[in-house]
């Protein structure tokens, strides 16, 4: 047990905590000063004396002294100075390093401190004789209390699906299924054909190397990547004509080679393309690879609507206590946790746009402009977060083992494998397994908040009606805090 004497100082604007250790009986201590950067950041300044120093140096020397193997010299016999000639460098690093370590630790369970992502630290260079001083930033996680979570009122929209659900989705297995044949009848483009052509930008009247010759491209009327110029052009032609379509792009475009550009594109229509769609049969359900009847398939599709319908319901009560919660509590948090979340949802922008085949600059996004655009978001998931673990710790909520096992099983079954693959898996990823139970524990919360809360059912029709009123209520207070805003500082101007 190390005796520990705490007292707290002030310097300059910043209000330090010092804390001496003494080790032992031996007259040796190790001070760190705690400075609050914010209610989220601390940085700990350490300094370890240098008779620490010598010691854990005179240590590891004598261990390495058991260890090397230098020419001329009987192993356990090389005299300290051979040492410190061939393997100072690597002993002071080493010796840095568990100071640093052994130091952080300690100021961390003494203090207590939850630290949130890996600590900031830029190691000096430890110097024999002499006291070892270095700094560490780390963000920790908001302190806030309790959560008042009951009472909240929430609108429940009863979503269901209806027959013509069903047959949308049929409609887009038949697309996805669908063949395209030739149109060998002379007519014109329209708006739900595809065409073969080939096309290449001119740029002030000569081909442009970021816009090639490309033949036989087939694309469909108003899709694609193409620019909408170039099917607004063909709408109406029949095959083979060439036309000049001029693309004058935004300042802004996503593509350097193509922004504030004029490119004049020479298009050639080649053949007009029609989608054929098969016949709404058992034959089509087979074709989808896991049904044998069309009856079977649409009992599927409902099944799966019906869940998307529910989690659609949930997903507007969460959105709803949410807003309620982050209005009721505000608080900082840290930076590291914001980072996370956003490499969480460009992750997920990315995935998505690799199953279309497409790039972020396709979309006209970067990662910069992507942070940008969703920091908002990701600091109230952040919050979100703290809320919810605060919960979950101050009503004490585990997962029971039947819980753990059902919740493994539905995992199973929504991935199509064995429940004893997906705990293999997590065997041999525990910390996967951590995030898991984390989050059937914040879906713990929820439901406890749900349970508690003042639930009104309501039609769809009802629940966009009231967000269409509070989206203009918004507004309008939005237009009145300008209008005041515009007033105060016109008066202010004529008191000058």
């Amino acid at each position: 047990m190390i005796p520990l004497v705490g007292f707290v100082v002030v310097c300059h604007e910043a209000i330090f905590m010092e804390i001496i250790f003494y080790h032992g009986k031996q007259d040796k201590n190790m001070q760190v000063k705690i400075e609050d950067k914010s209610s989220v950041e601390k940085t700990l300044f350490f300094e370890v004396e240098a008779d620490v120093v010598t010691k854990e140096l005179d240590n590891a020397y004598a261990d390495l002294k058991k260890k090397a193997d230098i020419k001329g010299f009987r192993k356990g016999k090389i005299p300290r100075k051979v040492l410190e000639s061939r393997f100072g460098a690597s002993v002071c690093s080493e010796v840095a390093s568990k100071l640093i370590q052994d130091s952080f630790e300690k100021a961390l369970k003494e203090h207590e401190l939850k630290v949130v992502g890996g600590p900031k630290i830029d190691p000096p260079e430890l110097v024999p004789g002499n006291p070892f001083v270095f700094d560490i930033t780390i963000d920790v996680k908001p302190e806030i209390g309790d959560v008042d979570y009951e009472g909240i009122d929430l609108k429940k929209p009863m979503y269901c699906v209806e027959e013509s659900d069903i047959d949308t989705q049929i409609h887009i297995l038949q697309k996805s299924l669908a063949t395209k044949e030739i149109v060998s009848d002379g007519r014109a483009v329209t708006e739900d054909d595809y065409v073969c052509i080939d096309y290449q930008g001119y740029l002030d009247g000569k081909p442009y190397e970021h816009t090639p010759l490309r033949e036989n491209y087939v694309m469909g009327i108003g899709r694609g990547l193409l620019p909408a110029e170039i099917s607004e052009k063909l709408l109406g032609l029949a095959p083979v004509q060439t036309v000049e379509v001029p693309v004058d792009y935004d300042a802004d475009h996503h593509d350097e080679n193509l922004k504030g550009k004029s490119i004049v594109y020479h298009v050639t229509l080649k053949e007009i393309q029609e989608e054929v769609l098969p016949p709404l049969d058992d034959e089509l359900a087979k074709k989808s690879g896991t049904f044998q009847t069309l009856d079977e398939m649409k009992s599927a599709i409902r099944e799966n609507l019906e869940r998307n319908c529910n989690q659609r319901m949930q997903n507007e009560l969460n959105n709803q206590i949410f807003v309620h919660l982050l209005e009721k509590y505000a608080f900082e948090v840290p930076q590291t946790m914001v980072e996370a979340e956003l490499g969480a949802i460009i992750a997920e922008t990315e995935q998505m746009c690799m199953q279309n085949n497409i790039s972020l600059e396709d979309m006209g996004f970067t990662k910069e402009s992507l942070k940008e655009k969703y920091r908002g978001v990701a600091e109230k998931q952040a919050r979100r977060h703290v809320i919810l673990d605060q919960i979950i710790v101050q009503e004490e909520l585990d997962l029971s083992k039947e819980e753990m096992e059902e919740g493994l099983e539905r995992m199973a079954k929504e991935m199509n494998l064995g429940v004893d693959a997906v705990k293999n898996y997590f065997s041999m990823a525990p910390q996967q397994l951590d995030y898991y139970i984390h989050g059937e524990l914040e879906n713990k919360a929820m439901e406890l908040i749900i349970s508690k809360a003042n639930v009104t059912e309501v039609s769809p029709e009802e629940m966009e009606a009231d967000k269409i009123a509070e989206a203009a209520s918004a507004q309008m207070e939005s237009v009145d805090k300008a209008q005041e805003s515009g007033k105060e500082e016109e008066d202010g101007e004529k008191e000058e």
